[in-house]
């Protein structure tokens, strides 16, 4: 937008002609695959396959086919509630399945597969200067595993920013790497420290108490740490992506990853302390007194950080709103999922289940308009070709907010007729009569109305300081 005429805005794009009733759903435009993203995403997809193979091929030739399947069956029962979390965190803005699958399967094949090498490297350099083995967990583990897990949610953070939106997805994104390297691990530990040693000694009824015994401690109580100590990391990653200072990009990235790394080694280091003094407490009081409190912090950030993204469509969408382009109770109905439930209801109600549909992904585009023009306010695009690509996704959000719109409007008989020119309702009354009707203090009801006109293009961002678009200013709850 750095080419914005002085004094106002660009000229409105065409309006987005009305679907039929009940025809297609309009979607936001798809960008092609050229031959630079193709050889990319091949190239990561060859890696991903050939870490699957060598983690196959490994655990099968070390644990047997029989416990390899017994680890892999128990390892997994935890993953769809690990990952069911991630995805509820999620919810407002979901980011696209291809990079969730992707981060997982990195986590579970490519890290672990790289910490697995480096690890064994470790435990014979160790032994073969004549330190314990054990010493690989603590100072060579933490260092590469969180390396590596990290490593996948990086590569979408550099080459797709913008689906990387704060700090909730750089939980979700590091968390799923990490429920994917778990998953892994705990298959040689449940099928080879659990069920093969467990039959090698006493039988496959050992063996079947050992995967119980293990499932409990490893999974059913320690389950979280991997997803923990790995959103160390997400939460700078997450601060770098929405922040346009070069040190802190760089910065909060690398304090992240150390903290992660030290608690990593810290929850290591506790087992060995614990051998070493034949002080079993010492594991006790690292578990209640240090990673406990640690990971309630993480939740309660976690959810605050949830709440705050349906916060930031009732900051950021108004400036829409004083422009033409929403309504205050549009705005309104975004600010919560309880409020967002409620639109769907209604749409359901008024326009079946396209209007459901629909309405989901008037949804869907808000959220990400109102991300885009946080990122704007913060800076976050520095080159013209950056911000010219800003605007054209706002344009193309925009336009998909309208055509999404135009499966609601003047569907409610219950509505009152009316028109929103930015800055107060025109309604027309039983008797006839029209008159202009400021907005309620608290516009909740999730009903569109008529915009007044093509609404002028674009809000406030990167054109001249101080446009605010027609209307008078507004702030949903005021």
């Amino acid at each position: 937008m750095a080419d914005t005429p002085p004094g106002g805005a660009l000229p409105p794009p065409p309006a987005p002609a009305a679907p039929p009733p009940g025809g297609p759903t309009p979607r936001m435009p798809l960008r092609r695959l050229g031959w630079r993203r193709f050889l990319a995403l091949a190239g990561v997809v060859l890696l991903i396959a050939a870490g699957a193979l060598f983690m196959v091929f490994t655990l099968g030739e070390s644990l047997g086919a029989e416990a390899l399947l017994v680890g892999l069956v128990a390892a997994i029962l935890p993953v769809p509630v690990l990952v069911s979390c991630f995805l509820w965190l999620d919810r407002y803005e979901p980011e696209p399945l291809k990079y969730l699958i992707f981060c997982f399967a990195w986590g579970a094949f490519v890290s672990t597969a790289i910490s697995l090498l480096v690890n064994e490297t470790g435990a014979r350099l160790f032994d073969d200067l004549g330190l314990p083995a054990a010493l690989t967990a603590v100072l060579v583990a933490p260092f590469i595993e969180e390396l590596t897990k990290a490593a996948g949610p990086l590569l979408v953070l550099i080459f797709r920013r913008r689906e990387f939106s704060g700090i909730t997805d750089g939980l979700v994104y590091c968390g799923l790497s990490a429920v994917g390297f778990a998953m892994v691990e705990n298959i040689l530990y449940l099928g080879g420290y659990g069920y093969r040693t467990g039959v090698e000694q006493y039988g496959p009824a050992t063996g079947a108490q050992q995967v119980i015994a293990i499932f409990i401690v490893r999974i059913l109580l320690f389950g979280f740490a991997h997803p923990l100590f790995t959103s160390m990391t997400g939460v700078g990653l997450g601060v770098a992506a929405r922040t346009a200072d070069r040190r802190v990009r760089v910065l909060a990235p690398l304090a992240g990853l150390l903290l992660a790394m030290i608690l990593h080694g810290t929850w290591n280091l506790l087992p060995s302390l614990a051998q070493a003094t034949g002080q079993t407490v010492i594991v006790l009081y690292g578990y209640i007194g240090v990673m406990v409190p640690i990971f309630f912090a993480m939740v309660g950030l976690a959810i605050w950080l949830r709440a705050w993204e349906g916060r930031l469509t009732e900051r950021t969408l108004p400036d829409y709103v004083r422009a033409g382009w929403l309504t205050p109770p549009e705005v309104a109905a975004l600010g919560s999922l309880g409020r967002r439930h409620a639109a769907r209801t209604w749409a359901r109600r008024v326009a079946g289940d396209g209007g459901v549909k629909a309405m989901r992904g008037y949804q869907f585009a808000a959220t990400r308009l109102a991300l885009l023009r946080d990122g704007m306010r913060r800076g976050l695009d520095r080159k013209p070709a950056e911000r010219e690509r800003t605007a054209r996704e706002e344009r193309e959000l925009l336009e998909a907010i309208s055509a999404y719109r135009s499966f609601f409007v003047g569907r409610d008989p219950q509505a009152p007729v009316g028109v929103w020119d930015g800055q107060r309702y025109h309604l027309r009354f039983p008797d006839g009569s029209q008159r202009p009707v400021e907005a309620p203090d608290d516009p909740v009801v999730p009903i569109p109305v008529v915009l007044a006109a093509p609404p002028a293009y674009p809000p406030p961002g990167y054109g001249p300081g101080g446009w605010h678009g027609p209307g008078a200013p507004w702030h949903p709850g005021r």
